[in-house]
């Protein structure tokens, strides 16, 4: 396909998307299926026009005047990729299989659209009923960490310390120009493409033999903040796919007795097949659903020395990543995932022995589901637990993270602006005796 045959194919996409709200992958996967002359390379290139289109939404839409997804697309061509009004005009031809021509005022906005008086949510491109959250956490880092947002994601890599050190594995990534990330211990950069993609990394050889994991530098900050130590019970009580089980079991050496479970059985499936490629321990309770569902924690309670929660959330640190879920978030959304935060910190709290310490971590910047819901625990558990300070926390992680993390009143908070990581939020409470 030529480059305007993709774009042709990106406002179909995001057309699709549109009138049928529907997440964008699904969407990307079913144009796929319906074109089956697109080579994998066409797709790729398909995709990463639709989710720069997403990622630039608001602010292409500003600048073209116009929200249809054909001037999300023009508009995003101009203000994510840089394009000239010549360039854009080249690529919207009106010849086959490519888009109709420029109009004259399309060209003209191309020309001429500036953001210079667009609002905050606009300039950011993101809903407009969550900036007075972000803005609480944020202040005057408000729109520069929306702009970060609206950027592409990097690739990052965590070497298995199990496996193996990060110099060892630098040398077998050589190819794809692996650099050490600025924080995190074990973690690799790698560059990605123009079009926003990266090497398959998941087919090559060492990552087949367990020595590194696909994960972004604020996750892997995550779990080295939540001071896994030897000798310890640990329960990673939503542990999904495993990936921050992973980084648990890597962090004390397999050194201590570490418990991995989900309230969703179907989250759990890829963990066992990571697990044994990794050489990390740990113990994998699947809960029942239906009737027979049982806590499968029960003899654990009051006896765990620390409770990793890497919470449910509305996934705001990662729209970098995700960027048609900022679209489809609604009041209701928020709601809900802080229901289920308050539910998941009720049954931590009932786990962790007296002196003990739960981690609390979302993917998220709203204050709503980060320093609000650990205040919801303090609260609803009247005195028994304490938030750990800052600094405390941060004493576990090298020692230029101090200096580039936003502190909150209960926790710390990455970000794609401060730190270039998602937008993680980290916070540890303990247990009174």
């Amino acid at each position: 396909m030529t480059p305007a045959a993709r774009c042709s194919a990106a406002i179909e996409v995001l057309s699709d998307i549109s009138e049928r709200r529907r997440p964008a992958a699904d969407a990307l996967k079913d144009w796929g299926l319906a074109h089956r002359f697109a080579g994998s390379g066409d797709r790729a290139g398909i995709a990463s026009l639709v989710y720069d289109a997403l990622r630039r939404r608001s602010s292409a839409a500003w600048i073209m005047g116009s929200d249809t997804p054909r001037a999300v697309l023009l508009g995003a061509l101009r203000l994510q990729q840089g394009l000239a009004a010549a360039s854009v005009a080249a690529l919207f031809s009106g010849e086959r299989f490519a888009p109709e021509p420029l109009s004259a005022d399309e060209r003209a906005r191309l020309e001429i659209g500036s953001l210079q008086d667009a609002p905050p949510e606009v300039a950011g491109d993101a809903p407009g009923f969550i900036l007075p959250d972000l803005a609480a956490t944020l202040g005057d880092d408000l729109v520069p960490e929306l702009k970060a947002l609206a950027r592409r994601a990097p690739l990052d890599i965590r070497v298995n310390a199990l496996r193996g050190s990060r110099d060892a594995v630098m040398p077998a990534l050589a190819a794809f120009s692996a650099a050490p990330t600025p924080y995190a211990p074990d973690g690799l950069r790698i560059p990605i493409g123009a079009d926003g993609r990266g090497p398959a990394l998941h087919v090559e050889g060492e990552f087949l033999d367990g020595w590194y994991e696909i994960q972004d530098e604020g996750s892997q900050l995550a779990a080295l903040l939540a001071a896994p130590r030897a000798g310890e019970t640990i329960v990673d009580l939503c542990a999904g796919g495993g990936g921050k089980t992973l980084a648990l079991a890597a962090g004390t050496r397999n050194g201590a007795r570490l418990i991995a479970t989900d309230g969703d059985p179907r989250r759990l499936a890829p963990i066992h097949e990571r697990l044994r490629r990794s050489d990390a321990a740990a113990e994998v309770r699947t809960p029942r659903t239906g009737k027979a569902r049982t806590d499968v924690l029960e003899d654990l309670d009051g006896r765990v020395d620390r409770v990793v929660v890497d919470a449910p959330c509305t996934g705001s640190g990662t729209w970098r990543r995700n960027p048609d879920a900022k679209w489809r978030l609604r009041p209701g959304s928020l709601a809900l995932r802080t229901a289920e935060q308050t539910q998941v910190l009720d049954r931590a709290a009932r786990l962790v022995r007296p002196g003990g310490r739960i981690v609390y971590i979302t993917c998220s910047l709203l204050s709503a589901e980060n320093d609000a819901a650990v205040a919801g625990l303090m609260s609803r558990w009247r005195g028994r637990f304490d938030a750990v300070p800052a600094a405390d926390m941060l004493a576990a992680g090298p020692a230029a993270l101090r200096e580039a993390v936003r502190t909150t009143l209960h926790g710390v908070q990455m970000s794609p602006h401060r730190t270039g990581t998602d937008g993680f939020y980290v916070a540890t409470l303990a247990r009174r005796d």
